[in-house]
């Protein structure tokens, strides 16, 4: 029974660790006083929709499942007439060793970029770097 006890104890100690906050942060770098419009989610949440407008940004925080399926979608459209929009993966777990971190998104004109920041063990750390154009 001790070795069940500690077992259990490594075990939870393990799972703990595994089971960490992560977030999707969004900013709006578009021109001219463009706003942004925001929708995302994932199997359990929502967020928005929500509108920010430029030089600001929306911090969306979560805790990652024990089985690293974690995934968030997001919809983000570009004002003042919503025509240019992009639907995308905004947060995706690369397996149980993978910690999440922060998926930081910023949305220009030419395009939605990416850099991820933190997270113990992220698979493929990314500088900031052009993920998605905008579909018109």
């Amino acid at each position: 029974m001790k070795n069940f006890s500690v077992f259990l104890f490594v075990f939870s100690l393990c799972m703990l660790g595994h089971v960490s906050g992560s977030g999707i942060r969004i900013a709006n770098e578009l021109k001219f006083n463009k706003l942004l419009w925001i929708r995302c989610y994932s199997k359990d949440d929502v967020f928005g929709p929500k509108t920010i407008p430029t030089g600001q940004h929306v911090e969306i925080s979560f805790r990652i499942n024990l089985w690293a399926t974690t995934r968030f979608m997001c919809t983000l459209r570009q004002g003042p007439n919503y025509r240019h929009y992009q639907k995308f993966t905004a947060f995706k777990l690369f397996g149980v060793t993978d910690h999440g971190g922060l998926w930081d998104w910023r949305a220009r004109e030419d395009g939605i970029y990416l850099n991820k920041e933190g997270g113990r063990h992220i698979r493929n750390p990314v500088n900031m770097h052009k993920m998605y154009d905008w579909i018109n």
